[in-house]
């Protein structure tokens, strides 16, 4: 039984593979037809007219006249030849002056023939005074000159003591003064007092300067 139905297979799937290609030989066997190729059709382009930039125009050749006798030779010298008189003399300058000379300040003048003086230095700036202080050497006073009592603030039994502030130049001499703690009636002697004080300079690394100070003037009653 077995037997039987596999060799009914065989025949079977025979059958089947033969039919398959009996129909691939009778079939239909013409070839597909190919795609058109791409042609490139140049008469379909619009020519477009470019404008080329001017050539650059050349500047004519420097002529030998128009080269400033003190620019730098181009070519090598065949040899060395005495210096003459015109190479001597200065070429002069658009502004009238000759080339090679030393233009001095507007302020210099000429003394004899190529001798300038310069201008004087300008004068040193005063230096503004400064307060004392310890790091300093203290002003010490040469002259005293003792206040007068007003007699009206005597009358008024009035005293005791004016603090001004002084000004000190360079060499000690007072300046200015301003009164810091005022006694009306006692404020005007202190001034015309500690005007006529002088001192000696006050020094900073050895060199004089002016100051501000603070300076005191007492009045006191004596019966």
């Amino acid at each position: 039984m077995r037997r039987s139905f596999t060799l009914c297979s065989v025949g079977v799937h025979t059958i089947v593979i033969t039919a398959a290609l009996y129909a691939q030989i009778l079939g239909d066997s013409s070839l597909p037809t190919p795609h058109r190729p791409l042609i490139f059709d140049a008469s379909s382009i619009m020519p477009v007219e470019v404008q080329l930039p001017k050539p650059r125009a050349i500047p004519p050749a420097t002529t030998r006249e128009a080269i400033s006798a003190n620019a730098a030779p181009v070519m090598a010298p065949t040899g060395v030849a005495p210096e003459t008189a015109r190479n001597l003399e200065p070429s002069p300058d658009p502004d009238g002056s000759t080339a090679g000379g030393d233009a001095g300040p507007p302020s210099s003048k000429v003394e004899g023939p190529g001798i300038t003086s310069a201008p004087p230095p300008p004068p040193a700036s005063p230096l503004a005074p400064i307060r004392l202080h310890s790091g300093m050497t203290a002003p010490v006073k040469t002259v005293h000159v003792a206040p007068v009592y007003p007699a009206i603030a005597q009358t008024a039994r009035v005293q005791g003591v004016v603090i001004l502030e002084a000004l000190l130049d360079a060499k000690g001499r007072v300046e200015a003064v301003r009164v810091l703690r005022s006694i009306p009636l006692l404020d005007r002697a202190a001034v015309e007092a500690v005007q006529q004080w002088r001192f000696t300079p006050a020094l900073l690394n050895n060199e004089a300067v002016p100051v501000v100070m603070t300076v005191t003037v007492n009045f006191e009653l004596r019966e």
